[in-house]
């Protein structure tokens, strides 16, 4: 048997429950993983509440799109991999009937990708959306280039904290924004070349004066909502804005005018296309020389404990970092 998380009606993190059921056994095409580790998002939250913006069924419907663990049976034609093998969930297509919570979890041989090695399961579990998002936000939508100035929001947050370190890695030159200035000195050690507090300065102004009065080539909007057009104030004439967050469920007015070129991204756009080859070569060698590493709660939580990771989540306590439940 299995144990899963599911919930039967929409709420607060009381309405998870943990329930045993036979695990899936792998069809053609798919491998079935023992899972160790899975992380907490807003998404998550987003789906129990009846946020969602894709439908979620009820009764009996599941959470989790991101996840680790190894590899613990194999259907027929799941070729590239063995049983026993560590591996991060690429992508959980139907987190209402397949997600992450649980200890067993089987998906198609194309959604996994093999685990980093250097990485703690924790890690592991915490890395691949953010991870994902950024990268295909900036790299692979955007084309960020050595050089350019960065601007990225909700810096604290952890897709935020992973762009910092991207860019970084890239050549780029990150600017994060935070609404703290009590954020800047954890900001700075994180990987960003600069910080802006809006508690105590004008973005535009800030972006200026760390741009050499130019403006920042790109700018990472995490967050949506009408605080958009501030953002986009900050950027030079010509530049890439890409619109990637709701973390403010206010409409988001698009900037006026051809001076900005803007691109919407949403998580998972890529990941099952050929580029996910791209992405485990560029996140393995971020890994190996230490210059990539997702910032983890150090607050544990198990799968008996889901309830509280939700709060924890909820309660922004966390400090951006992802909130993550181990199952061994």
């Amino acid at each position: 048997m299995s144990r899963v998380v599911v919930f039967d009606e929409f709420g607060g993190p009381e309405v998870l429950r943990v329930v045993e059921q036979e695990p899936a056994e792998p069809a053609i095409g798919e491998v079935r993983v023992r899972m160790e580790a899975f992380a907490v998002n807003p998404l998550d939250l987003m789906m129990r509440s009846g946020a969602s913006p894709a439908p979620v069924p009820l009764p009996h419907s599941r959470l989790g799109v991101e996840g680790t663990g190894v590899i613990d049976a194999l259907g027929p034609q799941a070729t590239g991999w063995r049983v026993g093998e560590p591996v991060l969930l690429a992508a959980v297509a139907d987190a209402s009937a397949q997600g992450s919570y649980a200890e067993y979890v089987t998906v198609p041989a194309g959604r996994v990708v093999r685990r980093p090695a250097g990485f703690g399961v924790a890690e592991a579990a915490a890395v691949w959306v953010a991870f994902s998002t950024a990268y295909g936000a900036l790299v692979e939508k955007a084309r960020m280039r050595p050089g350019d100035h960065v601007l990225v929001t909700a810096a604290s947050g952890a897709v935020g904290r992973v762009a910092l370190q991207i860019a970084r890695r890239i050549g780029a030159v990150p600017l994060a924004v935070t609404r703290h200035a009590a954020r800047k000195h954890e900001l700075l050690a994180a990987g960003a070349a600069a910080v802006v507090a809006t508690d105590q300065e004008d973005i535009a102004e800030a972006v200026a004066h760390h741009s050499g009065g130019t403006g920042a080539d790109l700018v990472l909007d995490l967050v949506g909502g009408p605080g958009l057009n501030e953002v986009a104030a900050a950027a030079r004439p010509g530049a890439t804005l890409v619109v990637a967050g709701f973390l403010d469920p206010r409409p988001t007015p698009l900037p006026a005018g051809p001076s900005l070129t803007t691109h919407g991204y949403r998580s998972f756009e890529h990941t099952l296309d050929p580029v996910v080859v791209q992405r485990m070569a560029f996140l393995d060698a971020g890994v190996r020389l230490g210059a990539l590493r997702p910032a983890v709660d150090d607050v544990a939580f198990s799968l008996d404990t889901v309830v509280e990771a939700h709060r924890r989540l909820e309660s922004g306590l966390h400090g951006g970092r992802k909130v993550v439940a181990t199952l061994s």
